[in-house]
């Protein structure tokens, strides 16, 4: 597994109905991708972005990376929304997991 952490802060009066737009039309292609796991996206009382997007193999990742409109949406990020960005790729070393009533179990 390959998890992506994507750190954003915006630019000051971005038009927010387009960024939604793009966000959600580059969910529905991620989501589509082969080897796409999950997204997960979160705002800090700073007002710091973090997106959490995983994918099975880095060569899943790489397909997204360079899908067209991925491009083009990475392009219109630097321009038009975002002040400043983070992109970290990182793979886990353990997992594991609890839930109530099954416990901890490992993967």
């Amino acid at each position: 597994m390959v998890v992506v952490v994507f750190r954003t802060r915006l630019k000051a009066g971005i038009d927010e109905a387009a960024l939604g737009a793009l966000g959600e039309r580059m969910h529905l292609l991620a989501t589509a991708m082969p080897g796409f796991i999950a997204y997960k996206d979160f705002t800090a009382p700073d007002g710091e972005n973090v997106s959490l997007v995983e994918f099975e193999s880095l060569e899943a990742l790489a397909a997204w990376r360079h899908h067209p409109e991925h491009l083009a949406a990475q392009e219109a990020g630097r321009r038009d929304f975002f002040a400043d960005y983070q992109v970290q790729v990182c793979t886990p070393l353990r997992s594991y997991r609890f839930a109530q009533g099954a416990g901890r179990s490992e993967g």
